[in-house]
């Protein structure tokens, strides 16, 4: 099985430019053991301009905007959050003056106990 490979702009260029210049398919997939169809749509793509460098430059421009606005978003809702907190911290009581326990509740006073019996 074969693994994902990423490639360069620049080598996308060079395959698409050599086929076009007269290289086959078969030849240029046997020799940079790369798919034929891979092939074929950067053909289609460096026809369409894609491959430029002011394109390819915009597109990394756009995603790093989109990028931006979504860490600046995150931002918000942590800011947000953390007020929160803050304020809730603020309007919590302070425990009363008896002991307490997690585990046995409240002491019981010696006149609670004679009623119950």
């Amino acid at each position: 099985m074969r693994r994902h490979r990423r490639h360069s702009i620049e080598f996308k260029r060079q395959m698409a430019e050599a086929y076009l210049a007269g290289a086959t398919l078969h030849s240029l997939a046997k020799q940079h053991d790369v798919c034929r169809n891979l092939i074929r749509v950067w053909v289609q793509k460096y026809e369409a301009g894609a491959f430029d460098e002011e394109v390819e430059t915009a597109n990394m421009l756009h995603e790093y905007e989109a990028k931006i606005a979504a860490l600046e978003r995150k931002v918000g809702q942590l800011t947000m959050e953390v007020d929160f907190l803050k304020g809730a911290q603020r309007q919590a009581r302070s425990p009363s003056a008896g002991t307490t326990s997690v585990v046995a509740g409240p002491v019981v006073s010696a006149s609670n106990e004679l009623a119950s019996s």
